[in-house]
């Protein structure tokens, strides 16, 4: 229930934790899972420390149990074993501090654990995390590769020797981890963060050595698959494990068995390379050849017609057609000339012989009154003493009329 208080009346520390101490004391025993970060037996001592934690939130718990207690389970649960503990909680009002006095303590079994990892999976496929259309592409050549694994392990050695192997010149930035234990989940994503910040890094590689399910716990820790899944770095998966896959190896942009197959899936073979190039180039010759070959051959065969082998002769030819053409032209053109010239004399015959003036060179004369009328017939002469012209082939002169 609330307290009544103020600034003027306020409570003494020891009362508060009294009072803090008197709820607790009300709360029942509970069952609580967690991995055990540290533990402690004195020799000879009746009661053992251990330290629980939430890897999932990163919160932590003292607990404490009889040494009896703990000896029925000391044979199979160590530092970074997953328990689940009968307990009640003590609030010791000295230090103000909360602790828990285990009954009971029990390992979490493999089949337990397993099946906690399938709803989890499921929990998180149904978010979408584990989609394809998530998957980033890696760079073809990575310049700077990130690579989280142990310190001085065999999977650093066997990523850096195979990538170098591959391609001399690649660089890497490691950040060495924990990969197992306790401490490992954090870690691990400390340094994939870390990474991830750094703008040269094309990919980062999260290698690992293979192992228990136990061991590989920490690589399908929902904390690290969501940073992992908030990463705009692509990110392999290499862990290296049978038969069993950690929930990293589903939203990892890309997976590799082992860190060896991860080096040959982020790295190119400079080797392999040189001879796709060649091979390339050897096709590209061959084409280019082909074409060229083609090409000549079409040309041969265009120089090989007779237009193309003698071309004057096709000008003399043509040559020769103009020539027949215009004396063929000029032979016609002389023909209706000829004809035209003869048809133009008949003409002119026939019109000097239908002429008056031929008329009056056969000793004709043309008589005209002064009025201008011609003399056709003696009546139309006029009156005897009319004058008349009288018009003859050499001239004219006057007539007069007698009778």
């Amino acid at each position: 229930m609330a307290l009544n208080t103020s600034a003027e009346a306020p409570l003494p520390v020891g009362e508060v934790s009294r009072l803090i101490g008197g709820w607790i004391d009300r709360l029942g025993a509970v069952w609580v899972e967690g991995q055990i970060t540290q533990l402690s037996r004195r020799p000879g001592a009746g009661v053992v420390f251990l330290t629980l934690r939430d890897p999932s939130h990163d919160i932590s718990v003292s607990v404490t149990c009889f040494r009896q207690v703990f000896d029925r389970i000391a044979d199979v649960v160590t530092e970074g074993a997953r328990v689940v503990v009968l307990a009640k909680p003590e609030w010791y009002a000295p230090r103000g501090q909360l602790s828990l006095r285990a009954t009971e303590i029990r390992p979490v079994g493999i089949g337990e654990l397993l099946v906690r990892l399938e709803q989890l999976k499921k929990s998180l496929a149904s978010e979408g995390l584990f989609a394809l259309d998530r998957k980033k592409p890696l760079p073809f050549l990575p310049q700077l590769i990130g690579l989280v694994c142990g310190r001085a392990s065999a999977a650093e050695r066997d990523v850096l020797e195979n990538a170098r192997r591959r391609w001399p010149a690649v660089r890497f930035e490691v950040r060495n981890t924990a990969v197992q234990g306790v401490h490992a989940v954090n870690q691990v994503v400390q340094a994939v963060k870390e990474l991830d910040d750094l703008p040269d890094v094309d990919v980062i590689v999260v290698a690992r050595g293979g192992g228990s399910v136990e061991d590989l716990l920490p690589f399908s820790d929902e904390q690290l698959i969501r940073t992992v899944a908030a990463c705009r770095t692509p990110v392999v998966s290499a862990i290296g494990h049978e038969p069993d896959s950690p929930l990293l190896d589903l939203v990892a942009d890309l997976r590799a068995s082992t860190p060896t197959d991860a080096a040959k899936k982020v790295v190119p073979d400079v080797g392999e390379e040189l001879d796709r190039v060649q091979q390339l180039r050897d096709r590209a010759l061959r084409t280019v050849r082909g074409l060229l070959d083609r090409e000549e051959r079409g040309l041969a065969h265009a120089l090989g017609r007779p237009a193309m082998e003698y071309p004057q002769r096709m000008v003399d030819e043509r040559a020769s057609e103009i020539d027949a053409l215009i004396g063929r032209g000029r032979r016609v053109l002389g023909h209706l000339l000829d004809r035209a010239d003869s048809e133009l004399a008949h003409t002119r015959a026939r019109v000097v012989a239908l002429s008056p003036a031929a008329t009056l060179e056969r000793g004709y004369a043309v008589l005209q009154r002064a009025d201008g009328h011609v003399v056709r017939a003696p009546a139309d002469a006029g009156a005897p003493g009319d004058v008349l012209r009288a018009r003859v082939s050499g001239g004219e002169f006057a007539v007069r009329v007698s009778e």
